[in-house]
């Protein structure tokens, strides 16, 4: 059977959603997002992580980041979009409270407003790759795979050992014809799995990569 690439690269590490990756990494930062990232071969969907929210913080903008993931893990996500705002307003430049709420406004469907806090988050830190990976899941989402592939090109170069990036690099190639790039891009992310002993991504790269030699 032949690898269905587009839904192969749906979802978000923070992974909102393309479904390129196989797993999914740990978040770099207090209160961040992972970015979910969903294939026929992958996870469950990953929800905000719950920060810990000082007992005595002084800082209003965490608290509202802090309800804001809340919310949003209650089912809320036009909530945690009011407090994720609250938290910006008070911080412009508090990276995670932007990196929340564009995963929020992902899932009621807003790709452009998730790609523009994405961007936002880029500008605070241009050298955290997750950012640039999960805005390429945003633009593959929205359908400018082109953009994707830069952001998924940007993220490799400033973590080249990130074998989920690879593998959705290697999925938005093949989904744009460049079959001996997108398997080469798979090789590595599963080559990458191997040695950082994650045995099961691993198989399920290297199943990606029979499916795209069909």
């Amino acid at each position: 059977m032949a690898l269905d690439y587009n839904m192969d690269i749906g979802a978000t590490r923070h992974r909102s959603i393309v479904t390129l990756s196989t797993c999914q990494n740990p978040m770099k930062a207090p209160f961040a997002l992972l970015a979910l990232l969903l294939s026929a071969l992958s996870m469950p969907i990953v929800a905000m992580a719950s920060p810990s929210l000082p007992v005595n913080t002084t800082k209003p903008a965490e608290a509202h980041n802090y309800k804001g993931t809340t919310k949003y893990q209650q089912g809320d996500p036009r909530g945690a979009i009011q407090e994720f705002d609250r938290a910006i307003s008070i911080d412009p430049k508090y990276a995670e409270a932007y990196i929340n709420r564009a995963l929020a406004k992902m899932g009621l469907g807003d790709k452009r407003g998730a790609i523009s806090d994405y961007s936002r988050a880029i500008d605070l830190d241009p050298q955290d790759a997750l950012n640039y990976y999960n805005r390429g899941v945003a633009k593959f989402d929205a359908g400018d795979k082109q953009g994707a592939l830069s952001d998924f090109d940007r993220a490799v170069a400033l973590n080249p050992q990130d074998a989920e990036t690879y593998c959705n690099r290697g999925a938005v190639k093949l989904s744009l014809g460049n079959k001996k790039g997108g398997i080469a891009d798979l090789n590595i992310g599963a080559k990458l799995f191997r040695q950082q002993g994650q045995m099961s991504d691993y198989q399920k790269a290297i199943e990606l990569i029979r499916q795209a030699k069909k």
